[in-house]
């Protein structure tokens, strides 16, 4: 249901506005970071399409809405309605497509799932829903294949495309479908699902507008990694000696996207300290402003592909120069 998505409004906006008018697109490409909303979009638009009682918004209680919304408890986990079809790499076993899927969306799935179903009618008659998940991993086969159908689709027909990466996307796929954009979630909207999870919402600034991000942040093992390199930091810029604090910076081993979450996490304590002490040592509260700037600038460095250890030992030597 469209209501339970938080921090969207002019996307679901421009889709409750398409259904209340009956002129719901055959084909939408839903855009924005990974994790704001993009898929509990296009699974509220199919239940709309679907829905068994008449009106243009879905009920959400009956038994087409339900299932529009229920994945299979085993392999391949798909919706339990036969008009909502989900594509997605790596989905369905290779037994059932004829092919493996190790560098994306294969053409045998859009032709197995897509091609062998969008020719018919929709089992249960308002309408046929395919949803696909990170549409920018179709291999270029798949996306040819899957462009016919958006070219000439069946009357009850409608395909959503979900991206992180739109300009990974055909510009003919992207010529034939409606953009519909997602942002990334502001702060507050962050925090309040995480306390709807019982989380802790102190790492919605952390999340960079993502809540799957901040969800996964404020699991406790990630949230101790956290800790460990600030501690590590603290320890790097107190060594006696440069040599000493570049060690300790390279034995941290995180993943690329652990470590910018953990420089985050550093820039967020250095930017509170000069907050704190702006007041009553606004010497030592410029020293944390210019560090806080410097981890910035190594979080633009690790984006950018820079190799982590460089990039520390490289924030490490400026940072002990402020």
């Amino acid at each position: 249901m469209f209501d339970a998505i938080w921090g969207q409004a002019p996307a679901i906006e421009t889709l409750t506005r398409a259904l209340d008018a009956n002129k719901v697109h055959h084909a939408y490409r839903f855009e924005g970071p990974d994790g704001v909303g993009k898929e509990k979009a296009a699974f509220a638009l199919a239940q709309a399409l679907v829905c068994e009682r008449a009106g243009a918004r879905a009920c959400g209680e009956c038994s087409a809405c339900q299932r529009a919304v229920t994945l299979a408890e085993d392999e391949p986990r798909v919706p339990q309605h036969p008009d909502v079809v989900l594509v997605q790499r790596g989905l369905y076993p290779q037994n059932i497509i004829g092919a493996s899927e190790a560098t994306g969306i294969s053409v045998e799935q859009i032709r197995r799932v897509v091609l062998g179903r969008s020719g018919f009618p929709p089992h249960e008659g308002r309408a046929l829903v395919f949803i696909v998940k990170d549409a920018h991993e179709l291999t270029i086969q798949a996306a040819n294949s899957l462009l016919k159908t958006l070219e000439e689709p069946g009357d009850k027909s409608h395909f959503i495309l979900l991206t992180s990466r739109p300009n990974r996307l055909l510009d003919t796929i992207r010529s034939r479908t409606l953009a519909v954009r997602f942002g990334p979630l502001a702060d507050d909207v962050i925090a309040r699902i995480l306390r709807e999870h019982g989380a802790d919402d102190s790492v919605a600034p952390l999340a960079q507008g993502s809540a799957s991000l901040a969800l996964d942040m404020s699991e406790p093992e990630r949230m101790k990694s956290r800790e460990e390199f600030l501690t590590a930091a603290q320890a790097a810029l107190a060594a006696p000696d440069l040599a000493t604090a570049i060690d300790l910076a390279k034995d941290r081993k995180e993943t690329r996207d652990v470590l910018r979450e953990s420089l985050a996490f550093f820039a967020q304590h250095l930017a509170m300290e000069a907050r704190d002490r702006i007041a009553t040592a606004p010497a030592e509260a410029e020293r944390a402003a210019q560090r806080h700037a410097l981890v910035l600038t190594t979080i633009a460095e690790v984006e950018r592909n820079v190799q982590p250890t460089l990039a520390l030992e490289a924030m490490v030597t400026r940072l002990r120069r402020v």
